[in-house]
């Protein structure tokens, strides 16, 4: 029984006190972060729930379910040899690219404001572009970290499926999707020692995409000039951006208090989901966005030792990675939300709603538990002992 609990609850897991101490404090860490997003789900979702279901708590049992789900693949994770997921990633990368795809097909995919990127299955909508992170990661490591190794036919093959990725995201329209994960993989690719001239083409080439992106789209177009000046147009482009200035304003030093926010009521749109910081910032003002980027930094510090530490260069990839979806998915996010940057659709990472970006965190964050516990193992496991766990 105990060893079934450890795997649907990592507060049952007795197993953790062996582990390192990094690997341990990203653990709780993780479980912290989430319990501030389902605090926060709470709060910014209710008052929403209840006019449109009837139900104030409608969207956070939705997310304790996600939760559950996640939370199991997360215990899994941590439990299983990364080699193993490693050679499970080319199937993972293909299986959501073909989702992907499958959301593009006229009356397959589902539209939701004009984007069509989710893909319904009974009550449950998924989407492909948000699952397909974890396995971006683990794909985009094992090829990077071992680039010199791999044939010239492998190497263009892998490098011609990101690009059909990112394109297929990019179609739905996605562009803050595609752009994080193009960062990501870019980034990994530096990591890694590529070559100067190959990561300038990358970028170029990723930049120009995006500016003609921008040509093509009025919508984008429009949100750039928003983001620029929301003020010119408060009542229409810069809606969204005003209410959430205006909700972090509202929070002072100290805050209006947990529950308390105003914006919240009908005046800041998907408060619960790509704004849900406005409400925290709101709701614990200055003293908590200060908490918050203290947690963030620390979360970010603990994953790049972790990937110092690795010895395997593809598993210091995975260390990277995942921190650059976490923690850089979390800024980007707050940038938006702050107006540093263009509004886009990217969710907060554990905190905003949302199963298919719910589990795909929670898998990350399993990836980095694991890396750091192999670390561990790394160090103080004898060959003869290594060679009887792998026979």
């Amino acid at each position: 029984m105990a060893s079934v609990l450890r795997y649907l609850f990592p507060f049952f897991d007795a197993s953790a006190q062996t582990w390192s101490i990094e690997a341990r404090l990203l653990r709780w860490l993780t479980m912290l972060w989430l319990s501030l997003g389902l605090v926060m789900v709470y709060s910014a979702s209710y008052v929403a729930a209840g006019a449109a279901t009837g139900d104030g708590l409608y969207f956070f049992k939705g997310q304790l379910v996600w939760i559950f789900l996640g939370l199991t693949c997360f215990n899994i994770l941590t439990h299983s040899s990364l080699r193993y997921m490693l050679g499970l990633a080319d199937w993972g990368v293909m299986l959501f690219l073909g989702l992907i795809l499958l959301t593009l097909v006229p009356g397959v995919g589902a539209t939701v404001n004009g984007a069509t990127r989710w893909l319904v299955i009974g009550p449950v909508a998924l989407q492909p572009s948000e699952m397909i992170k974890p396995f971006l990661v683990l794909q985009s490591a094992r090829i990077f970290g071992q680039w010199e190794r791999l044939p010239m036919q492998a190497r263009l093959v892998w490098l011609g499926v990101f690009t059909v990725v990112l394109g297929g995201i990019l179609i739905q329209p996605n562009l803050s999707t595609t752009a994080l994960c193009g960062m990501m993989i870019w980034l990994i690719a530096l990591s890694s020692g590529m070559p100067y001239r190959y990561l300038g083409s990358a970028a170029g080439l990723g930049l120009m995409t995006a500016i003609v992106s921008v040509s093509f789209k009025s919508y984008q177009r429009r949100r750039l000039i928003s983001f620029l000046n929301p003020w010119a147009d408060a009542r229409e482009d810069g809606y969204q951006l005003v209410q959430s200035l205006l909700a972090i304003g509202s929070g002072g030093f100290w805050g209006r208090g947990f529950g308390m926010s105003q914006q919240k009521l009908f005046y800041l749109p998907i408060q619960y989901t790509d704004f849900i910081f406005s409400v925290y910032a709101e709701e614990f003002g200055f003293v908590g966005c200060f908490l918050l980027f203290a947690l963030l930094a620390i979360y970010a510090t603990l994953a790049m030792r972790v990937a110092m530490k690795s010895q395997n260069p593809v598993h210091r990839l995975v260390a990277v990675g995942g921190m650059i979806l976490m923690v850089g998915q979390a800024l980007l996010n707050i940038g938006v939300a702050t107006g540093a940057l263009p509004t886009t659709g990217l969710p907060f990472p554990l905190v905003s709603y949302g199963g298919s970006s719910m589990l795909a965190s929670l898998l990350t964050a399993g990836l980095l538990v694991r890396v750091a516990r192999e670390n561990s193992n790394a160090s103080v496991l004898s060959l003869e002992t290594r060679q009887m766990q792998e026979s």
